[in-house]
């Protein structure tokens, strides 16, 4: 069999095969042979059927089309192994299928084009020496305050409120009922349109502004028990139902109730109740530990995405089309997983009009990601970074025993487990031998985020969600 090759765009290599002569009959004669055992001709029995007359019956094309599958599925897998290619998913056949059997003479000299991808060759202009800016995030003492405050607020106990007026803080318990606001001009004798979902009774809220519309809240403060009113609001734009979006309204409200928060003492009793620490001393040590952590491992995560993204501005490399759509599935399998997990129904999530959708709007993140991969592994390559047996032993010795209630798949957790330490390691060898310089958080202009699965299934699980729920000033 001869070939010839040539190299073509996105890492194919196109090949010309040529079957011989006796190979081009002897299949020729096995299709007819294998249909004659099979077909179902009325008047002969299987394997009886004359020659002359499954020719006329079938079809000389029928039968130059079957064998000619046979020819060219043969042919390429042949020339592949005699070549030595390193191909990698499904080859192509670049000649016309149609021209082929118009061309195709057992007996004689078959030839047709084929292409299969193969594995990308990479090059690295530079990746030491590199220089780029990330943003430091520093520790905010305030954020264990915050924290601190929030558990208060969770144990709080609510005491009636009474001879004031309703403030910012309190807990109100209302009975409302929602209309939008007739438009100037609108017939002043026609009922207001109720707003659905909006009416309520018993209906306990915090007051505070920015957990609902514009105006609610704003309107209740100052109110006294067993008072009703008339509020205007407006629904923000855009809002979860878009029938709302941006429309006044006007909600009749009842104060039934008046609460307000007494809060546990900050001592270390709450301390204990919140935590498993004894002192709240020593819970406040270990949230400023857990934030200074936090702070440092978001710095060294910006660093890194930082000198990544320089990385790839010295990077060439032609991805074949087989490696983008891999990488494709494996990213809606990973969020099919998440969302799974998350209690969701993932077959009304993927639908089939939704999939080619994700797909394409998953693909410039899935060659970000390819690129990536592929040139981390150049430098690993270059560099002779690898991770050793001893190293992902311990790994995984350490993640068995934090899930050692779970099924876990070792071997797919070894494989997970080295990925991520070679991936940090190169890292790590990159950032030694690169500059980063750290600036103040919010100093550099974030790039618009690349739409990916996981926001485009969310957009279509928040509007499943919003079809469904009824529509409170919230």
């Amino acid at each position: 069999m001869k070939v010839t090759q040539e190299k073509l765009p996105a890492s194919q290599i196109g090949l010309e095969i040529e079957i011989t002569p006796e190979i081009t009959k002897q299949t020729y004669e096995q299709v007819i042979k294998n249909l004659a055992s099979t077909a179902n001709i009325p008047g002969f029995r299987k394997g009886k059927v004359p020659r002359q007359i499954l020719l006329q019956r079938l079809g000389t094309t029928r039968i130059k089309a079957a064998a000619l599958e046979e020819l060219i599925q043969d042919g390429i897998e042949k020339a592949v192994k005699q070549e030595e290619i390193p191909a990698i998913g499904q080859p192509q056949l670049r000649s016309d299928f149609e021209e082929l059997i118009n061309n195709y003479q057992p007996g004689q000299p078959l030839t047709f084009s084929a292409a299969v991808d193969v594995e990308p060759e990479i090059q690295i202009d530079q990746y030491t020496g590199l220089q780029a800016k990330a943003e430091e995030v520093k520790y905010d003492p305030a954020r264990v305050d915050e924290v601190l405050d929030k558990e208060r607020q969770e144990l709080a106990t609510l005491i009636p409120v009474e001879g004031r007026a309703a403030q910012i803080g309190d807990v109100a318990v209302l009975d409302f009922k929602g209309v939008l606001a007739k438009a100037e001009g609108e017939d002043e004798s026609v009922e207001p349109t109720p707003i659905p979902g909006g009416e309520a009774t018993d209906f306990q809220v915090e007051l505070y502004e920015d957990r609902f519309i514009p105006g609610f809240v704003s309107g209740i403060v100052g109110m006294n028990p067993g008072e009703t009113k008339e509020i205007s609001a407006q629904f923000p734009d855009p809002y979860a139902n878009e029938e709302l979006a941006g429309k006044p309204a006007i909600f009749t409200v009842t104060l039934n109730e008046l609460k307000e928060k007494e809060l546990p003492e900050l001592d270390d009793d709450f301390a204990k109740e919140v935590s498993d620490f004894d002192t709240l001393a020593e819970l406040r040590a270990s949230l400023e530990e857990r934030y200074q952590k936090e702070a440092e491992q978001k710095t060294k995560a910006n660093k890194q995405e930082a000198l990544l993204a320089e990385l790839l501005k010295h990077v060439q490399v032609d991805l074949p089309a087989t490696l983008i759509e891999q990488e494709v599935d494996a990213m809606l399998t990973q969020t099919a997983i998440r969302l799974s997990q998350q209690g969701l129904d993932v077959r009304k999530l993927f639908t089939q009009d939704i999939i080619p959708q994700l797909r394409a709007r998953s693909r410039d993140e899935a060659i970000e990601r390819l690129k990536r991969s592929l040139a981390l592994r150049e430098v690993s390559k270059r560099e002779s970074i690898q991770v050793t047996d001893q190293e992902i032993k311990a790994r995984v010795t350490e993640l068995l025993e934090q899930y050692s209630q779970e099924d876990v798949d070792e071997d797919r957790l070894r494989s997970v487990v080295e990925n991520e330490l070679s991936t940090e390691k190169i890292v790590d060898w990159l950032l030694e031998n690169s500059a980063v310089e750290l600036v103040p958080e919010g100093s550099l202009s974030t790039p618009e985020a690349t739409e990916t699965v996981d926001t485009e299934v969310e957009g279509e699980i928040g509007e499943a969600a919003t079809s469904d729920e009824s529509t409170n000033p919230e």
